[in-house]
């Protein structure tokens, strides 16, 4: 077997694996979790050590996602497959951390990037219908593996005690980007305030609905399961769409430091759109409807004020390369809400147009 960490190869011994362990080797480019590929004579694995800083209720976590996948197993939907240790746990923890495994998805492939709007409206209804098929799942039974993840008012509050301490005197420097938060504060309680009242139901949302979060079929393209399933959590469907028009819908990267290549795209919206909305149509309340076409704007907003706040606070949160990386994100964040904004009744059409099935 190939020279591997003693640690790893004693963990990978406490699951139920099939067959003779032949190496297990660094996978993937992941930025939270670490995590190890096993080949064994009889097949291939997922192992990760989770990371309890970000995730410290390591038990919550991995109960929710065994209630998740085993829900979509009874309905025949292929999803992650936990592999429970050889006393029938699944997760084991050591001093070197907490521990799990996956069985690994063969013949898959998966997106960093959008390549183009075909590909965009595949993960739009994989991920639509992933929460389609979750719709009579009663999602608080759930725990929140990170608080007020999507709380946007909670988000604000932060940005403004933020800014209030001014701790590295970064304000005076970007005075335009906490002006456009400030005056857009009466928008941010929408979804928070129709969970409160009920007429946006709460709902299991991913929470993480990035493009390689999906796994495509390598010969169809078809998407065939939704994984990194960590921040699954209870919320509203309004989140994972919202959170993919942003980064989905536009053209640039979220750090892209030349705004004039920033920009909303129609023509992405709407394939997202039908995709997603289309496959969820049919659980749809009437105020979920309403708000398809404001999703991304708020997200979106809730973003760039996340970017700007931890600009303000001194770079603690997101990881950054040079000093005003935290302030371009935000940046980019605001062009995306005012194209979205100066574009809503296109926007608006869009949505209107799949709710009623006349999409293609």
């Amino acid at each position: 077997m190939a020279d591997i960490d003693a640690e790893i190869t004693a963990v990978a011994d406490l699951f139920q694996l099939e067959g003779d362990v032949q190496s297990i080797k660094p996978y993937g480019d992941g930025h939270i979790n670490v995590t190890y590929l096993i080949v064994t004579s009889e097949r291939r694995y997922i192992l990760q050590k989770m990371n309890t800083d970000v995730f410290p209720d390591t038990a919550g976590l991995m109960r929710n996602i065994e209630l998740v996948t085993s829900f979509l197993k009874e309905r025949g939907q292929e999803t992650l497959d936990i592999i429970l240790t050889k006393s029938g746990e699944t997760y084991v923890t050591r001093e070197s951390g907490a521990w799990r495994v996956y069985a690994f998805i063969e013949n898959t492939k998966s997106y960093s990037l959008v390549p183009n709007a075909d590909v965009f409206r595949e993960s739009g209804r994989a991920f639509g219908e992933f929460q389609q098929m979750l719709a009579q799942f009663d999602a608080s039974q759930l725990t929140e593996p990170i608080a007020h993840f999507h709380d946007t008012p909670h988000r604000f509050a932060d940005f403004k005690a933020a800014l209030a301490e001014d701790k590295l005197g970064r304000v005076a420097t970007c005075q335009p980007e906490i002006e456009f938060f400030l005056n857009h504060e009466s928008q941010y309680s929408v979804v928070m305030d129709g969970l409160a009242d009920g007429s946006i139901p709460l709902r299991v949302t991913h929470n993480d609905t990035k493009l390689n979060n999906i796994l495509m079929d390598a010969e169809t393209g078809k998407a065939r399961a939704i994984i990194d399933l960590d921040t699954i959590m209870p919320g509203s469907m309004l989140f994972d769409f919202g959170d993919s028009i942003r980064f989905g819908a536009s053209t640039a990267l979220e750090d892209e430091q030349d705004l004039d290549k920033v920009h909303f795209s129609t023509e992405y919206f709407r394939a997202y759109t039908e995709g997603f909305v289309g496959a969820v149509r049919e659980s749809v309340t009437p105020r979920e409807g309403e708000l398809f076409a404001f999703a991304g704007n708020l997200l979106t907003m809730e973003c760039g004020m996340r970017f700007l706040a931890d600009y303000l606070a001194g770079d603690t949160y997101f990881a950054t390369k040079y000093p005003e990386h935290n302030l371009v994100r935000a940046r980019t964040q605001i062009k995306l809400v005012q194209e979205m904004e100066a574009k809503a009744g296109e926007i608006k059409a869009i949505v209107a147009d799949v709710l009623e099935g006349e999409a293609r």
